[in-house]
């Protein structure tokens, strides 16, 4: 550059991120996105309303559109079936892509960075010709994934006139918009060119056989979660009293005859506080008595609990499976759906969870489960280096740092891009 050549100005970069409405989807990004705002990027998400507040706290700007996909208040709709699973994602996207157009016509951001279910965020980055980065809140594929798992579901869901359908449908939508170099739709979300990975690699089978040159493991991403409330324990609960947080989260609660389950184990059990999750679909008086030493709520700050709990009843849903491990809580996993049962299984192979399957829970069964956990040295020391293990790879600063690296290098924020 001559001397008469004037430097370019550096400039906040518009980064526009592209969620689903999924609280497990939504959560794992919010404190990468507070992080980007901090360091003086412009953020846009674009969200259904119903999380434009959780948005709005990070500093980042919600665009809003309307979504078709289940919610939490009707579970059941998602159906049994695998092609239940993947068809309303599909039609989601297909009726959200004209949405996000015009929310984003006139101010294209410099980058992308989308959930794995937003099938629009790469169909827009490559029609606006910016990078795309997807934020992956659960596994990702390995090497090998593709012969050992993708190849018989796609031949299950071939044999079916829906399933043919399906892919018809999916193929036809790329190819209108332009993407015919995504050879495969499976591979549009499967296969990203560049994901940040917002799991500890802990929790990834065949870890070593990810494609590092494409997929970055983060990390668990907490932040202070202060906007969420907090926990306290209880004035007058002894120094050595220990708790234990019982939640399946926001979509699997309708289960009140665990809850009294969780009741008769605990309750009155010497040395043991518990705080009960219950949802929005049980009422108080299902659970009969409340034992003096519970606390029931339809909902808690759970990373606020987990920071000072000693045990964890959990449906191994990815969100509290990672906040477990984080904070070296060990775990009973209930899995009830989804990839709640392989998380459950890698947490007992990892040494700090025990795998109780839903038809085997029993009140005996639940205290034994947890009191093992809880006095089995060989956990304890498992859950430690584990949770130093995790705190170790970055979370939410280091995924910004990643992000911020393939801007190009005119748009700077107020932190130096990382590794």
């Amino acid at each position: 550059m001559s001397p008469s050549t004037p430097a370019r100005a550096h400039r906040p970069a518009h980064i526009a991120m592209f969620g689903i409405a999924a609280h497990g989807h939504v959560n794992p990004s919010l404190e990468v996105i507070r992080e980007l705002v901090a360091r003086g990027h412009r953020v846009t998400y674009a969200i259904p309303p119903a999380f434009a507040d959780l948005v709005a706290v990070t500093g980042a700007e919600p665009r809003l559109w309307n979504s078709t996909l289940p919610t939490d208040e009707d579970p059941e709709a998602w159906g049994t079936e695998l092609i239940d699973n993947l068809e309303p994602f599909l039609r989601d996207a297909i009726q959200a892509l004209p949405q996000l157009l015009a929310l984003y016509e006139g101010d294209e951001p410099d980058l992308v960075i989308h959930d794995s279910a937003s099938y629009p965020a790469p169909v827009l980055a490559h029609r606006w010709g910016v990078p795309a980065i997807q934020l992956t809140p659960h596994l990702v594929a390995w090497q090998g994934y593709e012969e050992e798992v993708a190849e018989p579901m796609r031949a299950q869901l071939l044999g079916s006139e829906r399933g043919r359908a399906y892919y018809e449908r999916f193929r036809a939508w790329l190819d209108e918009h332009g993407m015919s170099e995504v050879t495969d739709p499976d591979r549009l979300a499967g296969e990203p060119a560049r994901a940040l990975a917002l799991i500890p690699r802990a929790m990834q089978p065949h870890a070593d056989r990810v494609d590092s040159t494409r997929v970055t493991f983060v990390g668990t991403c907490q932040g202070d979660r202060g906007h969420q409330g907090d926990w306290r324990r209880p004035d007058g609960l002894a120094a050595d009293a220990k708790v234990l947080l019982v939640s399946f989260g926001s979509a699997f609660t309708k289960e009140p005859g665990f809850y009294r389950a969780c009741i008769e184990a605990f309750g009155g059990l010497a040395g043991w506080h518990v705080v009960l999750q219950i949802g929005k679909y049980v009422e108080t008086s299902e659970l009969g008595t409340i034992p003096e030493n519970f606390e029931v709520h339809r909902w808690v700050p759970q990373l606020a609990v987990l920071r000072q709990a000693d045990a964890f009843v959990t449906h191994a849903g990815m969100g509290g499976s990672q906040e477990g491990l984080a904070n070296g809580v060990p775990m009973v996993c209930v899995p009830q759906a989804a990839d709640q049962f392989a998380n459950a299984g890698m947490l007992q192979q990892l040494g700090v969870a025990r795998h109780v399957p839903k038809e085997e829970v029993t009140a005996d069964v639940l205290r034994e489960a947890v009191l093992g956990l809880v006095n089995d040295p060989r956990v304890q020391e498992a859950s430690e280096r584990l949770r130093l293990e995790v705190t170790g790879e970055g979370g939410a600063k280091r995924a910004a740092d990643l992000v911020e690296a393939e801007l190009p290098g005119n748009l700077r924020g107020n932190a130096p891009a990382g590794s």
